[in-house]
């Protein structure tokens, strides 16, 4: 099994990658949420702008990552959201966070890129050509306890805990590409050598300790808003749950980043600045004929109701759960019938850990939910497993 992650470096999942499109601080919103769209795990990297027009991606100029929730939350408390999303820089929403991203040699090995994501990053920043061949090297950088040679470079130094992610000192050209890999292209690689991690992915995930107990959640009944404030950054989301009067928790959605990954987010600011949690996860019918107010706790808030554009009508107390990215929730049936795109993605506590990572790949989601599997009751809500939590199953052993 440990031969999967010191005989690869993390070049090699650098193929058929595209080339690195910035994302400048200075860009609006729109060009945001466009960028978004387009990427994984509903987040991007934020740079700042080149000084010089060939001047090379680099760690220096990233800012941090924004995500869609950030889009969302931000637009929420602008008295426009459509002149929020064409005119509000990058820059004003974004959080900066230099530890997200790290540049690293295309001969790292791929046992050390794990371990750099395992510790907080999420991006990592590989120049496609230069010295390096292409080829897997055998315990790439680092053979017998010395440093692999490079033609086109200097000798490194001793390796130690740190040096060992850094780049390689390669001079940069004008012509040299970069790509970004995130933690979702590492989990396709995993996938793909399922037979060499056996039989680690046919495991259960409550054996390999997979399961996050420590998730973030908040009631049905809560502000939308106030989920919003509550989502921690990794994973980028929080469960919504009911309560029941014995203690447990029933999961009946998540607002997160890779739920909000395709939405219009000036639909979505609305819904978060007027509805409760419940029933942002919930939506309405796509008809319009199920009304907020069937199930409101909150009232609505007409201050923030849109002037009506030539030839698009206003929006009013009501909003469609297809206009931020769901499909028809049929609100009018009780919550616990709900099926839809905003019905959260769950598991059991005894899935295998091969069934989560499919399930999060075709999802293209950052967690998946984890529900209780000898409870009585569907959607008893025990934990979460997210990128995490899977790279450190994978590698508990190695």
């Amino acid at each position: 099994m440990a031969a999967v992650f010191f005989h690869h470096v993390i070049g090699d999942l650098t193929v058929g990658k595209p080339e690195i499109a910035e994302l400048h601080d200075a860009d609006t919103l729109a060009t945001a949420a466009r960028a978004i769209a387009a990427s994984p795990e509903g987040a991007v990297p934020v740079w700042r702008a080149r000084e010089a027009p060939d001047e090379p991606p680099s760690g220096a100029r990233f800012v941090g990552m924004i995500s869609a929730v950030d889009i969302a939350a931000f637009v929420a408390t602008a008295a426009d959201g459509d002149r929020a999303m064409r005119e509000a820089a990058v820059g004003e929403v974004v959080q900066p966070n230099p530890e997200l991203l790290r540049e690293v040699d295309p001969g790292t090995r791929l046992i050390d890129a794990l371990e750099l994501m395992r510790n907080g990053v999420k991006r990592l920043l590989l120049r496609k050509n230069g010295s390096w061949t292409g080829l897997t090297k055998r315990f790439s950088m680092l053979y017998d306890g010395k440093w692999i040679k490079s033609s086109d470079s200097a000798s490194a130094s001793s390796p130690s805990s740190s040096s060992m992610h850094l780049c390689s000192p390669v001079a940069v050209s004008s012509v040299d590409r970069f790509c970004c890999l995130a933690r979702e292209d590492i989990l396709r690689f995993l996938i793909g050598c399922l037979g060499a991690l056996a039989p680690i992915p046919l495991s259960r995930i409550c054996t390999l300790g997979a399961i996050n107990p420590n998730y973030c959640h908040v009631e049905a009944s809560a502000p939308a808003m106030e989920a919003i404030q509550k989502i921690p950054r990794d994973p980028c989301g929080v469960a919504v749950v009911e309560t029941m009067p014995d203690g447990v928790r029933k999961i009946i959605g998540d607002i997160s980043a890779y739920k909000l990954w395709k939405c219009d987010y000036v639909a979505a600011a609305w819904a978060l600045a007027n509805l409760s949690a419940g029933q942002f996860v919930i939506g309405a019918d796509e008809n319009g004929s199920t009304p907020i107010s069937a199930f409101l706790e909150l009232p609505i808030n007409s201050s923030i109701v849109e002037e009506a554009e030539p030839g698009r009508s206003p929006r009013l107390k009501k909003f469609s759960s297809r206009s931020i990215g769901f499909l028809n929730s049929q609100a009018n049936q009780a919550r616990s019938m709900y099926r839809g795109r905003s019905a959260p993605l769950t598991c059991r506590s005894t899935s295998s850990l091969a069934a989560v990572m499919a399930q999060m790949l075709s999802h293209r989601a950052t967690h998946v939910w984890v529900t209780d599997a000898d409870a009585e009751e569907d959607g008893v809500l025990v934990g979460v497993v997210g990128y995490i939590d899977i790279l450190g199953a994978v590698t508990k052993n190695v």
